[in-house]
């Protein structure tokens, strides 16, 4: 699946995965290939991208859209 992560200053990440886990506002969740369509606020704390290698982003807390194996993150920062 496409992974995108985007803030208001610039584009962090854009690539294919096979998995992210996300740190959602009611608790962490993962999203795995050919998942269902969802929306969900983020919260504080990690964001686990597995492909090729594994990275680690620390977001402050946004938004995840995914769709039809694309997922978009609108994060408010990204450290």
């Amino acid at each position: 699946m496409n992974l995108e992560i985007i803030t208001p200053d610039k584009k962090i990440f854009s690539g294919e995965v096979s998995a992210v886990t996300f740190p959602g506002t009611e608790g962490q969740f993962q999203v795995l290939n050919n998942h269902a369509a969802l929306v969900s606020t983020l919260g504080q704390g990690a964001i686990i991208v597995e492909g090729a290698h594994k990275e680690t982003f620390t977001v402050d807390g946004g938004v995840v859209e995914v769709l039809n194996n694309k997922v978009l993150v609108l994060a408010e920062s990204i450290s």
